[in-house]
């Protein structure tokens, strides 16, 4: 299996970075499109545990606006052939004074693009 086949990883850090303008802006329809519309799908959060699309859903509908703002550090992106790709980042946000954000998505390829099917979410104290 090729790995970062340059038109696809294209493909992919445009969606990611599509993902992070709806993130920081919470434009929660776009987020919800993100992820595959299905109960197969898993976000974990650094204070929720969700399966299936639904859940996902009610999650971002409920979620505060405020507080989004971030910046991202050391984000690799790597596709696996053509249809598979993981997304990781480090983050911080101005109100997590001595912590870092970690982030990892899994993506697919679907008929209908590229959709997050896996992620996960979580902040730790500052590394020494």
């Amino acid at each position: 299996m090729e790995a970062n086949i340059p038109d696809v990883l294209a493909e992919v850090i445009a969606e990611f970075e599509r993902y992070e303008r709806a993130l920081v802006t919470n434009d929660v329809e776009a987020l919800d499109a993100f992820f595959l519309d299905s109960p197969l799908v898993i976000r974990y959060g650094g204070g929720e545990n969700l399966h299936g699309h639904a859940e996902i859903r009610a999650f971002r509908a409920a979620r505060s606006p405020e507080g989004l703002a971030r910046s991202l550090e050391r984000t690799v992106v790597t596709t696996w052939g053509r249809d598979f790709a993981v997304a990781s980042t480090l983050f911080r946000r101005p109100s997590m004074r001595g912590k870092i954000g970690r982030q990892m998505q899994t993506w697919a390829r679907m008929p209908q693009g590229w959709r997050i099917v896996a992620a996960h979410v979580s902040v730790i104290d500052e590394p020494a």
